[in-house]
């Protein structure tokens, strides 16, 4: 193999590493292949409970990665044709999906095994990335509460929380009923769920309007966990 095929090889793969490194891009993906007719970007969205916007996004990344193909719809009547999409390649197998689960067992397992403070470290981590991810407003302009809450809520949507929020006492509960990680935090729950909870403090550190996560619940209901906001 040529350096330049084995450059192109490793591009490929990093591409496609990409595109299925987020889990709300694999559910797009599984929803595309179950699907009987190809599907628009609103129809997903709604059908996820993402944003429009949000699926575009994930559609390209897919799309580059030929994992979708994208044609504009045939319409015999007036109106803007919508854009449908249908995935191209055959459907993630087990294995798959579990080289990625297991890649985060890895990561996981070397940081509980290597830290005198796990969570300590995890929570940091996840700090960094919950102000790198969050959807930041332009310059010279505020951010209200209660964007900042519906900011939170729409990055648990777009990694596949499934959030609901709910009024508690002194605050509101953030109740995520999908784990997309819960495997992974059943054995090291002492990476994984400080990490989360560093995630959401991160992300409201760098909106910065007031609102704090006191704390993380792991499974505190059925299939689910709930975090504590105040100030919201």
């Amino acid at each position: 193999m040529t350096r330049t095929t084995s450059q192109a090889t490793a591009q490929q793969g990093a591409t496609l590493h990409r595109a299925l490194s987020d889990p709300s891009r694999v559910r797009i993906l599984e929803l595309l292949q179950e699907a009987e007719a190809p599907l628009d970007a609103r129809e997903l969205g709604t059908r996820l409970g993402l944003h429009v916007n949000t699926v575009r996004s994930h559609l390209r990344v897919l799309a580059e990665a030929g994992l979708v193909s994208a044609r504009r719809e045939e319409r015999t009547r007036p109106g803007r044709p919508r854009i449908l999409y249908e995935a191209t390649a055959e459907p993630l197998d087990a294995p798959a999906l579990a080289s990625y689960r297991l890649l985060a067992q890895i990561l996981a397992s070397s940081l509980a095994g290597s830290e005198r403070d796990p969570s300590a470290r995890a929570e940091e981590a996840g700090r960094a990335w919950g102000g790198h991810l969050v959807r930041k407003p332009p310059p010279f302009t505020s951010t209200s509460r209660l964007e900042t809450i519906d900011e939170v809520v729409r990055l648990h949507q777009e990694y596949g929380f499934r959030p609901e929020l709910r009024r508690a006492k002194g605050g509101q509960e953030l109740v995520l009923k999908r784990c997309p990680f819960q495997e992974e935090a059943t054995t090291y729950r002492s990476v994984i769920c400080p990490l989360h909870l560093g995630l959401i403090r991160g992300a409201l550190t760098e909106l910065g309007t007031g609102v704090e996560a006191d704390w993380l619940q792991p499974f505190a209901e059925p299939s689910a966990c709930v975090g504590h906001l105040t100030g919201a």
